[in-house]
């Protein structure tokens, strides 16, 4: 069963936490971090994308990036910005956009129960990723990156929370840049406090990493690092719970930089074997499964995939499975794509015209757009102990970094 725990959270004086709120540091490259910063002391960008206060030319991964973090994340401490919780809680997240509501608790998750498959994995993860996390975390001793778990939802706690939420205030309570809510509520009463984690030890049997892959692995690695100098905090990770009911998962789009020395008619002509392939006058955007989108050379086409070419199992039938197998893999010889540079993962939030862009741009030669995979499915995978392709799920809204960090 699932073993969560309070936590004492460094987090932003209440005035401050619209403007410390940042995206995740995952979903922002350095040009769009340094532009979203600008003119911003507050914003958690600092910490998390510290290569936007050195020079442009910085490798992003090098150590004085790491002591970056740590000398702006204890900047933001000296100057009251930040403050840390006088006690242990738990705190309550809930997210806005489009008018839909989801609502979560976050809480430490054990990495036991993470190296012991209760918290169920459905990726793997990409080694570089691994390593900028790990040497983050080391650098600056805390876990800045929430991991989205889900459940499958218990009444009880469903309960719990919303009279929660109905009978207290919340710490904080905003609308960000881009629309969407944010609000968080502080629980801290220790005998709720002891209802949450009873319910979730009793109830609770297997949490499921919905996004976050690579901030998991690398918090139960530092641990290990750590070894007997690990504080009793460093045995948990920075996690934000939610029911599946109120998930959404959007499209996890591929870019590739080349189409493997094949012209555009070699390519239909390969494509031909697995997919009916045909032009079509505006973006593609797939409505049902095994239908995909490509954009190549300044149009877009529809392809659906053939029968017989592609399994029923559980992974087999995923289309981001039939995209790898038959197309990246046989047509254009990426084999892994967790480390082939020659491609690239759009989240669906960024919509077709970000495919477009970079196509049109020439940095990418080809873009697919994907059907999403279901959380139902996602749930059967990581229960088969089976994994999918990398960059299978795209959830939104995104969790803000800064509001909340787990100090280890």
């Amino acid at each position: 069963m699932s073993t969560i725990v309070p936590f004492q959270a460094l987090r932003p004086v209440p005035e401050l936490a619209s403007q410390v709120a940042s995206r995740p540091y995952d979903v922002l490259d350095s040009r769009e971090a340094r532009e979203e910063a600008a003119d911003n002391p507050y914003s958690f960008l600092h910490v998390t994308k510290s290569e936007i206060d050195m020079p442009l030319n910085i490798d992003v991964h090098a150590p004085e990036v790491y002591e970056k973090a740590k000398e702006n994340l204890q900047s933001f401490i000296e100057k009251g910005i930040l403050i840390e919780e006088d006690k242990p809680c738990y705190y309550i997240y809930r997210l806005v956009m489009n008018g839909k509501s989801q609502t979560g608790l976050v809480a430490g998750s054990s990495i036991d129960d993470y190296d012991k498959g209760i918290i169920r994995k459905h990726e793997l993860t990409r080694p570089e990723k691994e390593k900028d996390r790990i040497d983050h975390m080391k650098a600056i001793r805390a876990q800045t990156g929430n991991v989205f778990l889900a459940y499958k939802g218990v009444a009880a706690i469903d309960r719990l929370i919303e009279d929660w939420k109905e009978g207290h205030e919340p710490l904080y309570d905003f609308v960000a840049a881009d629309g969407i809510g944010h609000t968080i509520w502080r629980v801290d009463d220790e005998k709720t406090i002891a209802t949450i984690s009873g319910l979730f030890a009793r109830e609770v049997p297997f949490t499921y990493i919905a996004d976050g892959h690579h901030r998991a692995a690398s918090a139960a690695k530092v641990r290990k690092a750590l070894g007997a100098g690990a504080s009793v905090a460093s045995d948990y990770f920075l996690t934000t719970l939610f029911p599946s009911s109120e998930l959404r998962i959007l499209d996890y789009n591929r870019l590739v930089h080349d189409l493997n020395g094949h012209s555009l008619a070699e390519l239909l002509n390969g494509l031909g074997k697995y997919f009916f392939a045909g032009r079509v006058d505006k973006a593609f955007s797939p409505a049902a499964l095994h239908e995909f989108g490509m954009y190549v050379e300044g149009g877009w086409y529809k392809l659906v995939a053939k029968e017989g070419t592609y399994t029923s199992d559980p992974i087999g039938v995923l289309d981001v499975t039939i995209l790898q197998k038959n197309v990246l893999d046989r047509l254009l010889s990426i084999k892994d794509p967790r480390t082939d540079k020659r491609v690239e993962f759009v989240g669906g939030i960024r919509g077709l015209a970000e495919l477009e862009r970079r196509v049109d741009s020439g940095e990418m030669k080809a873009a697919f757009s994907l059907y999403p995979v279901s959380i139902q499915q996602l749930f059967d995978i990581a229960d088969s102990g089976e994994v999918m392709p990398p960059k299978s799920t795209w959830f939104e809204p995104k969790l803000r970094d800064g509001l909340l960090t787990h100090l280890i």
